[in-house]
């Protein structure tokens, strides 16, 4: 096992330095712009790096999850989309009729479907019958999208898919389901060398990489499949359905927040904008570093209630419900955020600080 990881490790570098001349070569970079402030073209191939090695991985390995080969196809099918999107802007709509169809390839082949969310409102079991075909196809959308939307400044994407990927081992490990153990420690492993690389340790800016859709889509695609055959497979089930909301917490809560907003708006809820969570901690004076670290401990904690609550056997009903009153404040706080942010700035001569900082 150990010398398997260590090869996931140096494979995955090897990987990124392999397609970084790749999308060097054929223009797969991302250029400044008025929502990216980044300096020079970054290349998006951080999720094409990682996500091939953990693909051959299970091709040696196929045995780690069920349905290997599904996952693979599905997965791919999102990894080219999410190139391809990087590469030429492909329609939103295109990516969900995608994403749907795959949703339906999950049911129909794969069997996961979201049948039996537990004791998701009181002490009671709840089923979905034949709702749960149509709350599957949303919750996969849904989170497939919940992680590309966060990904926002350096780091923050491959520290919150790392958290939730370690909270999911843990509670696989500790149900005895040692291969998805194992998969998911393949999948942290794969994505460290990449967040070293995101944020230019130790070789600097030079050699700087994105995650790119085709990595956070398949992120989030994988994280739903891991949450659906976890919580979905009766006596064999490792942690029941709301303890995927706490492992998740902060993308879960910043794209429903962030989608909610925009509606009330009358925008388009696939509309991009820098409201949030990483730009209003930008806002508020925070550097990249500092504003990462805060999420990822948001984050940490978060997972860390989540994996107790299923390990000590809190009641669902209360760990549901203390999530959507988390959401919801959430959601009113950021519904007034700018004012909020005014008001901290202001109280704290955050404007006047950043100007005295840039003078220097």
């Amino acid at each position: 096992m150990l010398a398997n990881t260590l090869g996931i490790f140096i494979g995955s570098f090897l990987s990124l330095f392999f397609f970084r001349k790749v999308a060097v070569f054929i223009n797969l970079v991302d250029e400044p712009n008025a929502r990216k402030h980044h300096q020079g073209a970054v290349p998006l191939v951080g999720g094409l790096s990682v996500f091939v090695v953990v693909f051959s991985f299970l091709c040696v390995f196929p045995e780690t999850i069920t349905s290997s080969y599904l996952y693979l196809v599905c997965a791919g099918a999102l990894l080219l989309a999410g190139v391809l999107d990087d590469l030429y802007d492909i329609s939103f709509k295109l990516r969900l009729v995608l994403q749907f169809i795959i949703s339906g390839l999950m049911m129909s082949v794969g069997h996961l479907v979201l049948q039996d969310v537990g004791e998701l409102i009181g002490p009671f079991s709840m089923g979905l019958g034949y709702f749960g075909y149509l709350a599957t196809a949303v919750v996969v959308v849904g989170a497939i999208n919940a992680f590309n939307m966060v990904d926002g400044i350096d780091g923050l994407l491959g520290a919150l898919s790392t958290i939730t990927f370690s909270a999911l081992g843990v509670l696989f490990y500790v149900n005895g389901q040692h291969e998805l153990t194992t998969f998911c420690l393949i999948i942290v492993v794969a994505t460290i060398p990449y967040i070293f690389m995101n944020l230019g340790i130790p070789l600097g800016q030079r050699f700087k990489i994105f995650m790119g859709d085709a990595g956070s889509t398949v992120i989030g695609f994988t994280v739903v499949w891991l949450l659906l055959e976890g919580s979905q497979q009766q006596e064999l089930s490792a942690f029941s359905p709301v303890t995927a909301l706490w492992v998740a917490a902060v993308p879960i809560m910043d794209a429903v927040t962030t989608i909610a907003r925009r509606i009330k708006k009358g925008h388009s809820p696939f509309r991009p904008d820098r409201e949030h969570l990483h730009h209003i901690l930008l806002r508020l004076g925070l550097s990249p570093r500092q504003a990462l670290l805060a999420i990822f401990l948001v984050a940490l904690f978060f997972a860390t209630v989540g994996v107790l609550a299923e390990v000590l056997d809190w009641p669902q009903y209360v760990m549901f419900w203390a999530f959507c009153v988390i959401t919801f404040i959430y959601f009113y706080i950021m519904s007034r955020i700018w004012r909020i942010s005014v008001l901290i700035r202001r109280r704290f001569n955050i404007e006047k600080r950043s100007r005295q900082a840039n003078k220097k």
